[in-house]
């Protein structure tokens, strides 16, 4: 029987950092599509400052265009928006439709300052009352250690570091964590050796891998966290976007396609029938020719 795994289809991630803005219905049916394809778990939304992502300012209306649009009969998928303050809790807890509340905890101090402009302390405090306030929402909560494969800045990193957080996540009982290569400075070698290293220490924990990459190295990343013990996989079709503030814009997300063929080859199941992918990858292509392109500069 092959390993099931699951795959967590991120158009919000691909999206966020695109100059022009994607009307709010094409979002919402790009979101029925990739649930018609098979997909049961989709980071969609995220409930931050249209000052800093002007992409996601629409992601109540999104929200509620989706879940308008979906046919009867179909189960309503893991739907994941991401915040970063309790301001965006608020907001995310008041949409109907939003099943996970997702939040980027850096191990970064640079990049925790340049992303959420907070200290350690308050970013601990924050993951604290994400937990509890989702737990009293019924909603579920996933935390993403952002920078946990190493940084750019020259800042301490290392497997202890990242297993530290781990466990103050379990003690916290966090259940759902996911390791994110924000920066994509990662090798195939540093992802299945820091998996490795550190998954024994949060049994019951469901850990997984958002990599970005260079497109021709996503197959071996993919296998490499596969081999380690991985079943949890976040990826965008074509690899669209990658976090706009981590730099490098020829790094981004691991292609949705090229993560169920590395995992198919791996003899798992990702669940997502290939010929069913057409249409939303047609819109995806769609979205890099109307929306991908640089702002006018007058």
């Amino acid at each position: 029987m092959p390993s099931i795994v699951k795959v967590v289809e991120c158009p919000r991630d691909a999206w966020q950092g695109l100059p022009d803005l994607i009307p709010t219905a094409y979002k919402a049916e790009y979101l029925k599509e990739l649930v018609l394809a098979g997909f049961k778990h989709i980071d969609a939304v995220s409930f931050v400052s249209p000052k800093h992502v002007k992409q996601m300012a629409d992601s109540e209306d999104v929200m509620a265009k989706f879940n308008a649009s979906l046919p009867s009969g179909i189960e309503p998928p893991e739907i994941i928006g991401i915040v970063v303050n309790e301001k965006g809790l608020d907001r995310a807890l008041a949409t109907p439709g939003l099943t996970t509340i997702g939040y980027p905890y850096s191990i970064s101090a640079y990049f925790r300052r340049a992303n959420a402009n907070m200290t350690r302390e308050e970013s601990r405090k924050l993951v604290e009352i994400l937990r509890k306030e989702t737990t009293a929402a019924k909603r579920d909560l996933v935390i993403y250690i952002s920078m946990a494969f190493g940084n750019p800045y020259g800042e301490p990193w290392g497997p202890e570091i990242v297993q530290d957080t781990l466990e103050w996540l379990k003690d916290i009982r966090v259940r759902t964590v996911s390791l994110a290569d924000t920066a994509g400075n990662a090798t195939p070698e540093i992802v299945a050796g820091l998996f490795r290293s550190v998954k024994d220490h949060v049994a019951g924990v469901e850990l997984g891998v958002h990599l970005h990459s260079r497109p021709e190295n996503t197959e071996e990343k993919i296998l490499a966290a596969y081999a380690a013990g991985c079943r949890r996989f976040d990826s965008a079709l074509t690899g669209l976007g990658g976090c706009p503030f981590a730099g490098d814009n020829l790094v981004g997300n691991v292609p949705t396609e090229d993560v169920l063929a590395a995992l198919r080859k791996a003899g798992a199941d990702p669940g997502i029938d290939s010929t069913r992918l057409t249409k939303a990858l047609e819109m995806t292509n769609e979205i890099r020719a109307k929306y991908e392109r640089a702002p006018l500069v007058n």
